[in-house]
């Protein structure tokens, strides 16, 4: 068993942990810190999703880097370039070599007797345990289970003869060409796979209990490709990333104050881009815009396969699977080779680690988030959890420099320990994704910390306002504990 010590620990070598990393190395250039990831190359959700189509569903010019622009044509860039960027940048930013491949994190304890953390990681190749302190860690894990996706138990599943596949899971032989496939689900997943397959496959029916709202979105950005040509490439992002910007918070705002005609926005696009060639039944959600997140279809491709016959939709629920398919409660069967149960995820905080405080095991359902970055009671610690309404990478970058900010506050002061403390009971119902009731959501309502009720215990998924909050409010504002020290230390 090793022991190793270091200022800094990351959990985690996706999105978050390099971006992380990278503000880490340029705002604290002193700190010596490790990245820990449990698989054998970085990247993460782009290192593990390999089903057809893979992509964002943000634009890239915000879901790129702050600090390193996004310079390719694509505004919806697919999986394997998502993971190169990420790979540039850490090899740019000289991050890659801090990374600590093959250590799945089991263990994290603070001890308030020693001021640090000590976090237990099994070598998933050779099976020996690893001991690692720090003396602040911060949890880069994404949100969700990387060993397991959400899928519900079907009846009859087991007298399918054809080929059930979790795009989680997505085996790298499955030929699908001339086949009749059924995807099960309507996010963004399914949006992403119909299309993709219809190119290949005899035919691919889209399953869905409920529609979706959609929003069509061009690959490629021809105002950007001008832009590139005259001006210099860090303005042009720049002017790009504040566009967008824009764009997705004034549709995420115009849809809370006034769903009916937003409803009516989203469902009139919609409309005009499959031309009287599908039932828009199928396309008219239940519930308003945003209740959940808004899909996008990659140069309406979703659209263009159901206008050419090679894809449909069908709005029903599943009675059980059957040796040919799928019968639907409305009697209707559906024939397939391959099923597809594209039904989420299953959330998974810090990666499934449980952490504790001097032997005291942490229930993040009990805590409330402090400015979303840190959890209530918990030491030096911090957790990078992007948005809902928003690229995630905007949090990460912004999350990132606050942590650093935190850092440096404390060596310019002298302290070892920061922890936030509640001392008003703001705890609030809301989890800290919001208002948001995806289904994978609300299945881990019983495992996300939650929000507070007002003050920096809210996490109000808002970017400008975050942008003061996390990277120009002071950083003694009363609400964190300095060496045990309660109140107001010195400004920021």
């Amino acid at each position: 068993m090793s022991n190793q010590h270091y200022d800094v620990l990351i959990v985690g070598a996706g999105v978050s942990g390099i971006g992380m990393a990278c503000h880490l190395k340029q705002a604290c250039p002193t700190k010596r810190f490790a990245i820990l990831e449990r698989r054998q190359s970085l990247g993460g959700t782009w290192d593990l999703f390999r089903y057809p189509g893979i992509r964002s569903d943000s634009d890239m010019f915000t879901f790129g880097y702050k600090f390193r622009p996004w310079t390719g044509a694509k505004v919806l860039a697919d999986g394997a370039s998502i993971k190169q960027y990420l790979i540039d940048t850490a090899e740019e930013k000289e991050v890659e070599k801090h990374i600590r491949y093959g250590l799945a994190v089991k263990t994290a304890d603070w001890s308030s007797a020693e001021r640090c953390w000590t976090l237990k990681a099994i070598n998933e190749q050779s099976g020996e345990t690893e001991t690692f302190t720090a003396n602040f860690m911060v949890g880069c894990t994404g949100y969700y289970n990387y060993d397991q996706g959400y899928k519900p138990d079907f009846p009859g599943e087991e007298e399918f003869k054809g080929d059930v596949v979790h795009p989680q899971h997505w085996p790298e032989n499955l030929d699908y060409t001339g086949k009749k496939v059924v995807v099960i689900g309507s996010g963004a997943t399914a949006i992403t796979l119909v299309p993709t397959m219809a190119e290949k496959a005899k035919h691919v029916t889209m399953l869905q209990r409920s529609p979706s709202y959609l929003m069509p979105l061009p690959s490629t950005d021809k105002i950007t490709l001008v832009m590139q040509k005259f001006l210099p490439e860090k303005l042009s992002y720049k002017l790009t990333r504040a566009r967008n910007i824009f764009i997705s918070r004034l549709l995420y705002q115009r849809s809370r104050k006034s769903p009916e005609a937003m409803r009516r926005f989203f469902l009139w696009i919609v409309e005009r881009q499959l031309k009287g060639k599908a039932d828009m039944r199928h396309f008219t959600p239940d519930y308003n815009p945003w209740d959940q997140r808004l899909c996008v279809v990659k140069d309406g491709d979703l659209f263009e396969a159901i206008k050419a016959g090679t894809a449909s939709v069908k709005t029903d629920h599943i009675e059980r699977f059957t040796e040919t398919g799928i019968r639907l409660k409305s009697g209707e069967e559906l024939e397939a080779d391959i099923i597809i149960p594209a039904t989420g995820l299953n959330i998974q905080m810090l990666g499934g680690i449980k952490p504790t405080v001097d032997g005291q095991e942490v229930i993040l359902k009990d805590k409330v988030v402090y400015k979303s970055v840190m959890v209530e009671g918990v030491p030096n610690a911090g957790m990078i959890f992007g948005y809902t309404n928003n690229p995630w990478t905007l949090k990460v970058d912004i999350a990132s420099e606050y942590l650093c900010r935190l850092l440096n506050y404390m060596d310019n002061h002298g302290h070892q320990v920061a922890v936030p403390r509640d001392t008003e009971n703001s705890r609030g119902e809301d989890t800290v994704m919001g208002s948001l009731d995806s289904g994978y959501i609300k299945r881990a309502e019983d495992t996300l910390p939650r929000q507070g009720t007002h003050g920096p215990w809210v996490a109000v998924q808002d970017y400008r306002k975050d942008i003061k909050v996390l990277c120009s409010d002071a950083i003694a504002d009363g609400y964190l504990e300095f060496d045990g020290q309660h109140g107001l230390a010195a400004p920021a």
